[in-house]
Protein backbone atom coordinates (compact mmCIF):
# COMPACT_ATOMS: atom_id res chain seq x y z
CA UNK A 1 0.00 0.00 0.00
CA UNK A 2 1.43 3.63 -0.89
CA UNK A 3 1.39 6.61 1.15
CA UNK A 4 -0.51 9.69 -0.10
CA UNK A 5 0.90 12.79 -1.76
CA UNK A 6 -2.48 15.45 -1.60
CA UNK A 7 -2.05 18.66 -3.21
CA UNK A 8 -3.79 21.83 -1.95
CA UNK A 9 -4.38 24.17 -4.51
CA UNK A 10 -6.45 27.86 -4.12
CA UNK A 11 -9.95 27.18 -5.66
CA UNK A 12 -12.07 29.03 -7.44
CA UNK A 13 -15.96 28.92 -7.26
CA UNK A 14 -17.57 29.59 -10.75
CA UNK A 15 -21.14 30.73 -10.45
CA UNK A 16 -22.16 30.58 -14.32
CA UNK A 17 -24.40 28.86 -17.05
CA UNK A 18 -23.18 25.70 -18.88
CA UNK A 19 -22.23 24.81 -22.51
CA UNK A 20 -22.96 21.71 -23.57
CA UNK A 21 -20.52 22.57 -26.80
CA UNK A 22 -17.90 22.60 -24.20
CA UNK A 23 -16.17 25.67 -25.32
CA UNK A 24 -17.91 28.32 -22.78
CA UNK A 25 -19.74 28.78 -19.44
CA UNK A 26 -18.84 26.52 -16.72
CA UNK A 27 -16.89 24.14 -19.13
CA UNK A 28 -14.44 27.00 -20.02
CA UNK A 29 -14.52 28.30 -16.44
CA UNK A 30 -13.29 24.71 -14.89
CA UNK A 31 -10.92 23.98 -17.94
CA UNK A 32 -9.07 27.12 -17.74
CA UNK A 33 -8.90 27.16 -13.40
CA UNK A 34 -7.27 23.62 -13.94
CA UNK A 35 -4.94 25.00 -16.11
CA UNK A 36 -3.79 27.99 -14.32
CA UNK A 37 -3.26 25.65 -11.15
CA UNK A 38 -6.42 26.20 -9.41
CA UNK A 39 -9.18 23.82 -8.04
CA UNK A 40 -12.56 24.54 -9.59
CA UNK A 41 -15.99 23.90 -8.31
CA UNK A 42 -19.07 25.50 -9.75
CA UNK A 43 -22.69 26.26 -9.38
CA UNK A 44 -24.69 26.03 -12.68
CA UNK A 45 -27.39 28.87 -12.99
CA UNK A 46 -29.12 27.60 -16.17
CA UNK A 47 -28.39 24.94 -19.10
CA UNK A 48 -27.99 25.78 -22.49
CA UNK A 49 -28.58 24.26 -25.63
CA UNK A 50 -25.49 25.15 -27.42
CA UNK A 51 -22.72 24.57 -29.64
CA UNK A 52 -19.99 26.50 -31.68
CA UNK A 53 -22.92 28.36 -34.26
CA UNK A 54 -25.12 29.56 -31.02
CA UNK A 55 -27.64 29.14 -28.57
CA UNK A 56 -30.80 26.22 -29.17
CA UNK A 57 -32.32 26.64 -25.83
CA UNK A 58 -31.59 27.35 -22.26
CA UNK A 59 -33.17 26.52 -18.75
CA UNK A 60 -32.27 28.50 -15.95
CA UNK A 61 -31.49 27.00 -13.31
CA UNK A 62 -33.97 28.06 -10.12
CA UNK A 63 -32.77 30.48 -7.78
CA UNK A 64 -32.74 27.90 -4.91
CA UNK A 65 -30.92 25.70 -6.77
CA UNK A 66 -28.01 28.04 -7.20
CA UNK A 67 -27.89 29.12 -3.53
CA UNK A 68 -27.78 25.49 -2.33
CA UNK A 69 -25.12 24.74 -4.88
CA UNK A 70 -23.05 27.92 -3.45
CA UNK A 71 -23.75 26.70 -0.11
CA UNK A 72 -22.86 23.14 -0.62
CA UNK A 73 -19.36 24.20 -1.73
CA UNK A 74 -18.75 26.76 0.75
CA UNK A 75 -19.60 25.21 3.89
CA UNK A 76 -17.16 22.23 2.99
CA UNK A 77 -14.40 23.78 1.15
CA UNK A 78 -12.58 26.83 1.27
CA UNK A 79 -13.05 29.35 -1.44
CA UNK A 80 -10.53 31.62 -2.37
CA UNK A 81 -11.77 33.73 -5.30
CA UNK A 82 -15.72 33.69 -6.86
CA UNK A 83 -16.16 34.30 -10.45
CA UNK A 84 -19.42 34.79 -12.27
CA UNK A 85 -20.64 34.23 -15.39
CA UNK A 86 -24.08 33.88 -17.15
CA UNK A 87 -26.78 34.76 -14.49
CA UNK A 88 -29.69 34.75 -16.83
CA UNK A 89 -32.09 36.18 -14.49
CA UNK A 90 -32.59 39.35 -12.11
CA UNK A 91 -33.52 36.80 -9.00
CA UNK A 92 -30.20 35.11 -9.40
CA UNK A 93 -28.09 38.22 -9.97
CA UNK A 94 -29.53 39.58 -7.01
CA UNK A 95 -29.02 36.26 -4.52
CA UNK A 96 -25.21 35.81 -6.06
CA UNK A 97 -24.54 39.91 -5.25
CA UNK A 98 -25.46 39.00 -1.35
CA UNK A 99 -22.80 35.94 -1.55
CA UNK A 100 -20.77 38.14 -3.02
CA UNK A 101 -20.64 40.27 -0.40
CA UNK A 102 -21.07 38.13 2.53
CA UNK A 103 -17.64 35.92 0.93
CA UNK A 104 -14.48 37.75 2.41
CA UNK A 105 -12.94 37.17 -1.16
CA UNK A 106 -12.20 38.20 -4.16
CA UNK A 107 -14.68 38.27 -6.75
CA UNK A 108 -14.45 38.65 -10.56
CA UNK A 109 -17.32 39.76 -12.29
CA UNK A 110 -17.87 39.02 -16.18
CA UNK A 111 -20.83 40.25 -16.81
CA UNK A 112 -22.26 38.51 -19.40
CA UNK A 113 -25.42 39.46 -21.41
CA UNK A 114 -24.64 38.22 -24.86
CA UNK A 115 -23.35 35.06 -26.14
CA UNK A 116 -20.90 35.78 -29.38
CA UNK A 117 -23.10 33.87 -31.38
CA UNK A 118 -25.38 37.13 -30.63
CA UNK A 119 -27.97 35.05 -29.20
CA UNK A 120 -28.97 36.95 -25.41
CA UNK A 121 -28.06 35.24 -22.09
CA UNK A 122 -29.65 37.83 -19.57
CA UNK A 123 -32.91 39.14 -19.56
CA UNK A 124 -32.99 42.61 -19.87
CA UNK A 125 -34.32 43.35 -16.82
CA UNK A 126 -32.13 42.04 -15.21
CA UNK A 127 -28.94 44.64 -16.04
CA UNK A 128 -29.99 47.17 -13.28
CA UNK A 129 -29.17 44.51 -11.01
CA UNK A 130 -25.53 44.25 -12.00
CA UNK A 131 -24.89 47.35 -10.14
CA UNK A 132 -24.77 45.61 -6.54
CA UNK A 133 -23.06 42.96 -7.53
CA UNK A 134 -20.27 45.08 -8.93
CA UNK A 135 -20.48 46.74 -6.21
CA UNK A 136 -19.27 43.47 -4.33
CA UNK A 137 -16.79 42.79 -6.66
CA UNK A 138 -13.08 43.05 -7.02
CA UNK A 139 -13.00 43.03 -10.67
CA UNK A 140 -15.04 43.43 -13.69
CA UNK A 141 -14.54 42.36 -16.90
CA UNK A 142 -16.83 43.51 -19.33
CA UNK A 143 -16.15 43.32 -23.26
CA UNK A 144 -16.94 46.62 -25.64
CA UNK A 145 -20.72 45.34 -26.03
CA UNK A 146 -21.21 44.81 -22.56
CA UNK A 147 -19.75 48.17 -21.23
CA UNK A 148 -21.96 49.72 -23.72
CA UNK A 149 -24.79 48.44 -22.27
CA UNK A 150 -23.94 48.72 -18.76
CA UNK A 151 -22.90 52.36 -19.32
CA UNK A 152 -24.02 53.72 -22.36
CA UNK A 153 -20.59 54.39 -23.90
CA UNK A 154 -19.90 52.82 -27.38
CA UNK A 155 -16.19 51.59 -27.00
CA UNK A 156 -14.16 52.11 -30.24
CA UNK A 157 -10.76 52.90 -28.80
CA UNK A 158 -8.80 53.25 -25.43
CA UNK A 159 -10.29 56.52 -24.68
CA UNK A 160 -13.34 55.02 -24.52
CA UNK A 161 -12.95 52.22 -22.80
CA UNK A 162 -11.80 54.08 -20.10
CA UNK A 163 -14.39 56.74 -20.09
CA UNK A 164 -16.54 53.18 -19.66
CA UNK A 165 -14.03 51.83 -17.22
CA UNK A 166 -15.08 55.23 -15.30
CA UNK A 167 -18.58 54.68 -15.56
CA UNK A 168 -18.19 51.60 -14.08
CA UNK A 169 -16.24 52.70 -11.61
CA UNK A 170 -18.85 54.25 -9.84
CA UNK A 171 -20.62 51.23 -8.90
CA UNK A 172 -17.92 50.54 -6.36
CA UNK A 173 -16.66 48.00 -8.24
CA UNK A 174 -12.79 48.19 -7.47
CA UNK A 175 -11.53 47.43 -11.03
CA UNK A 176 -12.63 46.92 -14.38
CA UNK A 177 -10.99 45.78 -17.57
CA UNK A 178 -12.92 46.76 -20.71
CA UNK A 179 -11.93 44.01 -23.30
CA UNK A 180 -11.09 44.93 -26.62
CA UNK A 181 -11.45 41.67 -28.75
CA UNK A 182 -14.81 43.21 -29.98
CA UNK A 183 -13.11 46.63 -31.18
CA UNK A 184 -11.84 46.65 -34.53
CA UNK A 185 -8.15 46.82 -35.52
CA UNK A 186 -4.97 44.84 -35.79
CA UNK A 187 -4.22 44.99 -32.36
CA UNK A 188 -6.24 43.90 -29.70
CA UNK A 189 -6.43 46.80 -26.59
CA UNK A 190 -7.85 45.46 -23.33
CA UNK A 191 -8.15 48.87 -20.75
CA UNK A 192 -7.54 48.05 -16.83
CA UNK A 193 -8.93 51.15 -15.06
CA UNK A 194 -8.95 51.93 -11.39
CA UNK A 195 -8.92 54.58 -9.37
CA UNK A 196 -5.39 55.03 -9.06
CA UNK A 197 -5.35 55.13 -13.02
CA UNK A 198 -5.14 52.90 -16.15
CA UNK A 199 -2.75 50.04 -18.08
CA UNK A 200 -3.41 48.97 -21.15
CA UNK A 201 -2.23 45.36 -22.55
CA UNK A 202 -2.03 44.87 -25.95
CA UNK A 203 -1.69 42.45 -27.51
CA UNK A 204 -1.45 41.71 -31.79
CA UNK A 205 -4.66 40.28 -33.56
CA UNK A 206 -5.16 36.96 -34.33
CA UNK A 207 -6.95 36.47 -37.69
CA UNK A 208 -9.70 34.12 -36.98
CA UNK A 209 -13.21 34.00 -35.76
CA UNK A 210 -13.21 31.02 -33.52
CA UNK A 211 -13.29 33.31 -30.23
CA UNK A 212 -16.13 31.12 -28.62
CA UNK A 213 -15.64 31.20 -24.80
CA UNK A 214 -12.91 33.84 -24.80
CA UNK A 215 -14.56 36.15 -22.25
CA UNK A 216 -15.00 32.68 -20.02
CA UNK A 217 -11.29 31.41 -20.16
CA UNK A 218 -9.70 35.63 -19.95
CA UNK A 219 -12.05 36.19 -16.70
CA UNK A 220 -11.66 32.36 -14.92
CA UNK A 221 -7.56 32.91 -15.69
CA UNK A 222 -7.13 36.40 -14.30
CA UNK A 223 -9.57 34.95 -11.17
CA UNK A 224 -7.17 31.98 -10.79
CA UNK A 225 -3.60 33.86 -10.99
CA UNK A 226 -6.02 36.03 -7.97
CA UNK A 227 -6.15 32.95 -6.00
CA UNK A 228 -2.51 31.84 -6.23
CA UNK A 229 -1.68 35.79 -4.52
CA UNK A 230 -0.70 37.44 -7.81
CA UNK A 231 -1.68 41.61 -7.76
CA UNK A 232 -4.28 42.50 -9.70
CA UNK A 233 -2.08 44.22 -12.93
CA UNK A 234 -0.10 40.40 -12.93
CA UNK A 235 -2.78 38.55 -13.12
CA UNK A 236 -4.56 40.59 -15.44
CA UNK A 237 -1.28 40.13 -17.90
CA UNK A 238 -1.07 36.70 -17.55
CA UNK A 239 -4.85 36.08 -18.37
CA UNK A 240 -4.31 38.01 -21.35
CA UNK A 241 -1.58 36.31 -22.47
CA UNK A 242 -3.39 33.02 -21.90
CA UNK A 243 -6.36 34.46 -24.01
CA UNK A 244 -3.93 34.87 -26.62
CA UNK A 245 -2.54 31.75 -27.12
CA UNK A 246 -5.91 30.15 -26.61
CA UNK A 247 -7.24 31.97 -29.52
CA UNK A 248 -4.77 31.71 -32.18
CA UNK A 249 -4.16 27.97 -31.17
CA UNK A 250 -7.92 27.34 -31.16
CA UNK A 251 -9.87 24.25 -31.13
CA UNK A 252 -10.99 23.49 -35.01
CA UNK A 253 -14.79 21.92 -33.88
CA UNK A 254 -18.33 22.21 -34.88
CA UNK A 255 -19.43 23.70 -37.60
CA UNK A 256 -18.90 27.14 -36.52
CA UNK A 257 -15.44 28.99 -36.13
CA UNK A 258 -14.50 26.86 -33.46
CA UNK A 259 -13.34 27.49 -29.87
CA UNK A 260 -10.33 28.88 -27.74
CA UNK A 261 -7.95 26.13 -26.52
CA UNK A 262 -8.28 26.87 -22.81
CA UNK A 263 -5.35 24.34 -22.27
CA UNK A 264 -3.14 25.83 -24.68
CA UNK A 265 -0.63 27.18 -22.58
CA UNK A 266 -0.46 23.69 -20.39
CA UNK A 267 0.22 21.89 -23.45
CA UNK A 268 3.06 24.14 -24.26
CA UNK A 269 4.67 23.31 -20.97
CA UNK A 270 3.56 19.28 -21.47
CA UNK A 271 4.89 19.36 -24.49
CA UNK A 272 8.51 20.59 -23.56
CA UNK A 273 10.15 17.52 -22.47
CA UNK A 274 9.53 15.41 -25.64
CA UNK A 275 10.49 18.76 -28.24
CA UNK A 276 14.09 19.13 -26.12
CA UNK A 277 14.24 15.13 -26.57
CA UNK A 278 13.42 15.62 -30.42
CA UNK A 279 15.97 18.56 -30.71
CA UNK A 280 19.03 16.13 -28.61
CA UNK A 281 17.97 13.02 -31.07
CA UNK A 282 18.79 15.45 -34.29
CA UNK A 283 21.57 16.39 -33.07
CA UNK A 284 22.69 13.11 -32.07
CA UNK A 285 22.35 12.29 -35.58
CA UNK A 286 24.35 15.02 -37.16
CA UNK A 287 26.86 13.73 -34.93
CA UNK A 288 26.93 10.28 -35.57
CA UNK A 289 26.45 11.22 -39.76
CA UNK A 290 29.65 14.01 -39.03
CA UNK A 291 27.74 16.46 -41.24
CA UNK A 292 30.40 19.29 -40.81
CA UNK A 293 30.19 20.14 -44.83
CA UNK A 294 27.33 22.18 -43.89
CA UNK A 295 28.59 23.71 -40.29
CA UNK A 296 28.63 27.28 -40.64
CA UNK A 297 32.42 29.18 -39.22
CA UNK A 298 29.68 30.91 -36.30
CA UNK A 299 28.43 27.12 -36.06
CA UNK A 300 25.54 25.29 -36.38
CA UNK A 301 22.49 25.41 -33.86
CA UNK A 302 19.17 22.99 -33.59
CA UNK A 303 16.18 25.28 -32.45
CA UNK A 304 13.08 22.85 -32.12
CA UNK A 305 9.51 24.71 -30.94
CA UNK A 306 7.08 22.96 -28.82
CA UNK A 307 3.46 23.26 -31.18
CA UNK A 308 2.40 26.33 -29.12
CA UNK A 309 5.51 27.75 -28.79
CA UNK A 310 5.42 31.67 -28.93
CA UNK A 311 8.89 32.96 -27.64
CA UNK A 312 12.47 31.96 -27.64
CA UNK A 313 12.22 30.61 -23.97
CA UNK A 314 9.65 28.00 -25.59
CA UNK A 315 11.85 27.02 -27.71
CA UNK A 316 14.88 24.24 -26.99
CA UNK A 317 18.28 24.56 -28.59
CA UNK A 318 22.07 23.83 -28.37
CA UNK A 319 23.70 25.95 -25.74
CA UNK A 320 26.72 27.14 -27.28
CA UNK A 321 26.01 25.62 -30.55
CA UNK A 322 27.75 22.44 -32.61
CA UNK A 323 30.97 23.22 -33.62
CA UNK A 324 33.59 21.59 -36.07
CA UNK A 325 36.45 19.83 -34.13
CA UNK A 326 39.83 17.66 -35.67
CA UNK A 327 37.11 14.53 -35.35
CA UNK A 328 34.41 15.37 -36.33
CA UNK A 329 31.42 17.63 -34.97
CA UNK A 330 30.34 17.94 -31.59
CA UNK A 331 27.92 20.26 -29.30
CA UNK A 332 29.42 22.81 -27.07
CA UNK A 333 27.22 21.57 -24.14
CA UNK A 334 23.68 20.54 -23.88
CA UNK A 335 20.51 21.05 -25.20
CA UNK A 336 17.73 23.73 -23.33
CA UNK A 337 15.31 25.89 -23.88
CA UNK A 338 15.78 29.37 -24.48
CA UNK A 339 19.39 28.80 -25.60
CA UNK A 340 18.52 30.37 -28.86
CA UNK A 341 18.09 33.89 -30.24
CA UNK A 342 18.95 34.13 -33.53
CA UNK A 343 17.55 31.20 -35.31
CA UNK A 344 14.71 30.75 -33.28
CA UNK A 345 13.58 34.30 -33.51
CA UNK A 346 13.76 33.01 -37.48
CA UNK A 347 11.73 29.60 -36.84
CA UNK A 348 8.82 31.77 -34.44
CA UNK A 349 8.65 34.59 -37.25
CA UNK A 350 8.29 31.24 -39.88
CA UNK A 351 5.25 30.17 -37.50
CA UNK A 352 3.96 32.95 -38.16
CA UNK A 353 3.51 32.42 -41.46
CA UNK A 354 3.39 28.37 -40.80
CA UNK A 355 2.42 26.87 -37.71
CA UNK A 356 3.40 23.64 -38.35
CA UNK A 357 6.70 24.58 -38.51
CA UNK A 358 8.45 23.09 -35.52
CA UNK A 359 12.80 22.93 -36.18
CA UNK A 360 15.24 25.19 -38.10
CA UNK A 361 18.95 24.27 -38.85
CA UNK A 362 21.43 26.94 -39.80
CA UNK A 363 24.30 25.49 -41.83
CA UNK A 364 26.85 26.54 -44.02
CA UNK A 365 26.55 28.88 -47.63
CA UNK A 366 29.06 28.13 -50.31
CA UNK A 367 28.25 27.13 -54.05
CA UNK A 368 28.69 23.19 -53.38
CA UNK A 369 25.65 23.34 -51.22
CA UNK A 370 24.27 25.56 -53.28
CA UNK A 371 24.55 22.82 -55.84
CA UNK A 372 22.40 20.38 -53.63
CA UNK A 373 19.51 22.41 -53.25
CA UNK A 374 18.39 20.86 -56.59
CA UNK A 375 17.91 17.55 -54.05
CA UNK A 376 15.81 19.43 -52.21
CA UNK A 377 11.99 18.50 -52.79
CA UNK A 378 10.31 21.66 -51.58
CA UNK A 379 10.80 25.41 -51.73
CA UNK A 380 14.38 26.86 -51.46
CA UNK A 381 14.39 30.65 -51.13
CA UNK A 382 17.10 33.14 -51.61
CA UNK A 383 16.98 36.37 -49.67
CA UNK A 384 19.56 39.33 -50.24
CA UNK A 385 20.47 40.35 -46.65
CA UNK A 386 21.90 43.75 -48.71
CA UNK A 387 18.31 44.98 -48.20
CA UNK A 388 18.05 43.89 -45.06
CA UNK A 389 17.17 46.72 -42.20
CA UNK A 390 18.77 47.35 -39.02
CA UNK A 391 18.03 45.46 -36.44
CA UNK A 392 14.66 45.46 -34.26
CA UNK A 393 14.48 45.89 -31.06
CA UNK A 394 14.99 42.95 -30.34
CA UNK A 395 18.20 43.13 -31.89
CA UNK A 396 17.61 40.45 -34.36
CA UNK A 397 16.50 40.85 -38.40
CA UNK A 398 15.74 36.99 -38.22
CA UNK A 399 12.57 38.17 -38.46
CA UNK A 400 12.68 40.73 -41.43
CA UNK A 401 14.68 36.61 -43.13
CA UNK A 402 11.34 34.92 -42.59
CA UNK A 403 8.84 37.42 -43.58
CA UNK A 404 10.68 38.13 -46.92
CA UNK A 405 11.86 34.57 -47.48
CA UNK A 406 7.61 33.62 -47.17
CA UNK A 407 7.00 36.73 -49.36
CA UNK A 408 8.67 35.56 -52.36
CA UNK A 409 7.50 32.33 -52.70
CA UNK A 410 4.12 30.67 -52.83
CA UNK A 411 3.79 27.59 -49.92
CA UNK A 412 6.25 27.40 -47.39
CA UNK A 413 10.29 27.26 -48.19
CA UNK A 414 12.06 24.17 -46.45
CA UNK A 415 15.46 26.05 -47.55
CA UNK A 416 15.99 30.02 -46.97
CA UNK A 417 19.82 30.82 -47.26
CA UNK A 418 21.50 34.75 -48.19
CA UNK A 419 25.07 35.00 -49.92
CA UNK A 420 26.47 37.41 -47.04
CA UNK A 421 27.63 40.54 -47.06
CA UNK A 422 29.80 42.87 -45.51
CA UNK A 423 30.44 41.49 -41.74
CA UNK A 424 27.52 38.93 -42.26
CA UNK A 425 28.58 35.30 -43.18
CA UNK A 426 26.35 33.86 -45.54
CA UNK A 427 24.46 31.65 -44.66
CA UNK A 428 21.34 28.75 -45.30
CA UNK A 429 18.57 27.70 -43.34
CA UNK A 430 16.40 24.82 -42.89
CA UNK A 431 12.48 24.97 -41.85
CA UNK A 432 10.93 21.79 -41.15
CA UNK A 433 7.65 20.50 -39.99
CA UNK A 434 9.27 17.62 -37.71
CA UNK A 435 12.97 16.09 -36.40
CA UNK A 436 12.57 13.43 -39.24
CA UNK A 437 12.41 16.43 -42.17
CA UNK A 438 15.10 18.60 -40.39
CA UNK A 439 17.52 15.39 -40.16
CA UNK A 440 16.46 14.09 -44.11
CA UNK A 441 16.85 18.00 -45.57
CA UNK A 442 20.03 18.84 -43.54
CA UNK A 443 21.52 15.08 -44.60
CA UNK A 444 20.46 15.70 -48.31
CA UNK A 445 22.81 19.05 -48.28
CA UNK A 446 25.44 17.21 -46.66
CA UNK A 447 25.94 14.24 -49.04
CA UNK A 448 25.00 16.06 -51.89
CA UNK A 449 27.65 18.67 -51.69
CA UNK A 450 29.86 19.17 -54.25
Amino acid sequence: MRDPAPETRPVVLTVAGSDSGGGAGVQADLKTIEACGGFGTSAVTAITAQHTRGVESTHVVPVTEVTAQIDAVCEDIDVDVLKTGMLATEPIVDRVAEHAADLDVPAVVDPVLVAASGDRLLDPGAETAYEDLLAAATLATPNAAEAEVLTGVEVTDVERAVTAGQALLDTGVDAVLVTGGHVPGDVVRDVLVTPDGTETFTHPRVDTDATHGSGCTLASAIATQLARGDPLTEAVSAGTDLLERAVRYHHDVGGGPGTVHHLAALRERAARTPTREAVEEVVHEFVSADVGRVVPEVGMNVVGATPYAETPGETAAVEGRISRTPSGIAPNRGVRFGASSHVARLLLTAREHDPTLRFAVNCRFDEGIEAAFTAIDAPVVEVDRREEPAPDEEGSTMGWVARRAFDRVSGTPAVVYDRGDVGKEAITRVLAPDAETAVSRVHTLANRAE
